[in-house]
């Protein structure tokens, strides 16, 4: 058969498919599986800003402890077991967080509680690190409040050389709270294993009292423009919450009124060892779960996950959480 123009073509355009495929094979690089990439490790800054009104409130993450199941009291061990596996929480310790929170009013800047510095081991003791984290520095704030003189709350006033963490602020606590923890009358009588307790509350307040610069209030007392104290005690004698309003909108900082979501939201008469009057610390909880379903207001806990904000809602008798999404600063309600 004669060969034909697009016979040519043809076989002109295989041949040089064929030479290019055999250039390429030859020219190809020999290709090296790379390394992998190291895992770095590290977590974030342990910090989460949000906008509450005209005010912005930044929590700060100090770290956290294991409470052993033991410690929460009305409730059967069968009971704590299944609320616990229900949270995917089935460790014989239950990792809870210690969270504190800064609040910028625009005219004040007020630090609810500071972390346990290092009273409890090295799974705390950020919350220097995370406030300068965030933007901010121990000597620009100007007001320390105390929900409670527990050492996880109260001993990072102290910095490791034993100065003043926070310089130029004036220290508040509960009158209530001061005359149990500060009284050394009270603490000779405590049992010996709270002793300590007692001592830890002594060594964090004093040089601030040395200082003049500790100033105890009752509930109900305004703190500053924006955050007024609430009496909320059984956790401790002058355990206090915080509520803190700016237009339209309220957050109220708990302190210690719930120490596990995974229990205390859905039974809220659960208590934990570390009462010293649970008669009065679980209708205090209650009150403030029922205040702030009713009224949509955001809370902030101590020992929630972090960042521990976020909102309740009436489940029949108990209670769910709904905790806040992370977003860009200042998206959202």
């Amino acid at each position: 058969m004669r060969s034909t123009p697009f016979h040519f073509a043809k076989r002109s355009l295989l041949s040089l498919a064929l030479a290019s495929a055999t250039a390429c094979t030859m020219m190809a690089p020999v290709l090296v599986q790379a390394a992998a990439t190291p895992q770095v490790k590290t977590q974030v800054p342990g910090f989460y800003r949000m906008a509450l009104g005209d005010i912005e409130v930044t929590a700060l993450y100090d770290g956290y402890i294991e409470l052993d199941q033991s410690l929460f009291k009305n409730a059967t061990p069968k009971e704590v077991q299944k609320l616990l596996a229900n949270a995917f929480v089935n460790k014989k310790g239950i990792q809870t967080a210690v969270n504190a929170y800064l609040i910028n009013t625009g005219t004040n800047l007020v630090l609810v509680d500071t972390g346990s510095a290092k009273c409890f081991g090295p799974t705390l003791g950020a919350l220097a690190a995370n406030l300068k984290a965030s933007g901010y520095e121990a000597a620009q704030i100007d007001t320390v409040v105390i929900t409670h003189l527990h050492p996880d709350h109260a001993c990072g006033l102290i910095a490791a050389d034993g100065s003043l963490a926070f310089p130029n602020a004036t220290l508040r606590t509960a009158q209530a709270e001061s005359d149990f923890w500060l009284n050394e009358d009270t603490a000779a009588k405590a049992p010996k294993d709270s002793q300590g307790f007692f001592k830890m509350a002594r060594e964090s307040v004093q040089p601030y009292i040395a200082a003049g610069k500790f100033k105890p209030f009752t509930g109900g007392d305004a703190i500053v423009p924006g955050i007024v104290s609430i009496a909320t005690p059984g956790h401790t004698p002058g355990h206090t919450s915080f509520q803190v309003t700016s237009k339209d909108q309220t957050m109220i900082v708990l302190g210690d009124l719930i120490h596990s979501y995974a229990m205390q939201f859905s039974r809220p008469r659960i208590a934990i060892g570390f009462d010293n009057d649970s008669s009065k610390a679980i209708p205090a909880r209650k009150k403030m779960f029922d205040e702030a379903a009713k009224k949509q207001y955001f809370i902030a806990g101590t020992h929630l996950p972090f960042p521990g904000i976020g909102q309740v809602r009436i489940d029949g008798a108990s209670y769910g959480w709904v905790p806040v999404q992370y977003a860009p600063f200042g998206i959202g309600r």
